[in-house]
């Protein structure tokens, strides 16, 4: 358990990071009275006063705003002089997403994930797995002729995941697949050849690559969850369609990890069912 500052520690750290933070931003004792509408002999007193004293909760606030700190650093409760708003920035962003998995930014977060298990529930079939046909045949439609641009990226990045020293965990809802398989819903319309080449290449990839490949079925009806991959404790990121929101601060990394690893728990289908239950299916394209 954490000792308890007495009044004299807390005013001389209060003290401590006050000038530290003055130094820092280079600010001096006149810059800052005037910064925070106070009189220079108050702030002197407030930095030169050895006793047990500590300034209004006013002219903390005012100084910790001028100084681009949060109050609690300055008091000594915690060791993150930036303010909560700057925590929070850094914390959390949202950026944009296009329809096709496979800008620069999702390579990025692999790359920096990399040695890392990246955990990892797709919106559709995993993009790392789809064939050329597939790729064009989804994303066509939005992409138009720089679809074949995608497609090589694509194939850059998916050759570079299938090398690098990261374990990817998939979990999807047992209806996906099926869907798929049968070409209905989101599948609609789509060939019974592109159907069959992709459905050999879930059965190749996740034979040859377990188990730093696992890919797992959980029942929708029981669970749910939204799109998201979770890259080892370093950040994860939710896409909502439009755009990702990327989580790095540990409490909510920790929370969505645990999230994955029930679906992982009671999945329906373990990873060493996946390629028996794939084979079963494949009779059943037309």
């Amino acid at each position: 358990m954490r000792n308890m500052m007495t009044k004299i520690e807390r005013a001389s750290r209060f003290r401590q990071r006050l000038a530290v933070a003055m130094k820092q931003t280079n600010t001096s004792q006149s810059g800052l009275a005037r910064a925070i509408q106070a009189d220079r002999s108050t702030l002197s007193q407030a930095l030169t006063d050895d006793g047990a004293r500590l300034p209004s909760a006013h002219l903390i606030g005012a100084c910790a705003s001028a100084l681009g700190v949060s109050s609690d650093w300055l008091l000594g409760l915690s060791d993150r002089p930036e303010s909560a708003a700057d925590l929070l920035s850094n914390s959390f962003e949202v950026s944009q997403a296009p329809r096709a998995h496979v800008d620069e930014q999702i390579f990025d977060w692999h790359r920096e994930a990399l040695g890392y298990k990246i955990r990892h529930v797709p919106a559709t079939l995993p993009d790392m797995l789809k064939t050329d046909e597939m790729l064009a045949w989804e994303y066509g439609p939005h992409m138009g002729r720089t679809t074949q641009q995608a497609i090589n990226a694509s194939r850059d990045r998916q050759e570079w995941m299938h090398n690098s020293r990261s374990e990817y965990e998939i979990a999807m809802p047992l209806y996906e697949v099926e869907s798929f398989v049968r070409a209905t819903g989101y599948y609609g319309g789509l060939t019974a050849a592109i159907r069959m080449a992709q459905t050999d290449q879930l059965i190749t990839l996740s034979r040859a690559l377990y188990p730093r490949l696992r890919i797992y079925q959980f029942d929708a009806r029981r669970l749910y969850s939204a799109p998201i991959t979770i890259f080892g404790p370093l950040l994860a990121v939710l896409y909502t369609g439009g755009h990702y929101m990327a989580f790095r601060d540990s409490q909510r990394i920790e929370t969505f990890t645990g999230d994955f690893d029930l679906l992982v728990r009671e999945a329906q289908r373990t990873a060493r069912d996946f390629p028996d239950f794939l084979t079963d299916m494949r009779a059943l394209i037309r």
